[in-house]
């Protein structure tokens, strides 16, 4: 039996958290409609790198960070913590 998945050690930083997003999520984040970046990633133009797999595209975390400047440790612009998703802004931490 093989593994396809590559031997990388995960910290606790980005365990669980996904290493790719779907076109449209990336889209949403650089401001891009769907039309449109469906659009540029058909033509290769798409502002960072896309990953065509099978009949879908998907975009690596790590090139929307760099593209967006954000430190490799603060991705919860790109992937929120489940907790802090279904709370509104400014009411982290409050129970009640």
């Amino acid at each position: 039996m093989t593994s396809t998945t590559p031997n990388q050690p995960l910290d606790a930083e980005t365990a669980g958290r996904p290493e790719v997003v779907s076109l449209l999520a990336a889209g949403r984040l650089l401001g891009i409609g769907r039309t449109k970046a469906y659009q540029l990633a058909k033509a290769g133009a798409f502002p960072c790198r896309v990953l065509r797999i099978g009949g879908r595209y998907a975009v690596p975390i790590r090139g929307l960070r760099a593209l967006l400047d954000h430190p490799e440790q603060h991705n919860d612009a790109i992937t929120p913590s489940p907790d802090s998703s279904s709370r509104p802004a400014g009411q982290e931490g409050q129970d009640g």
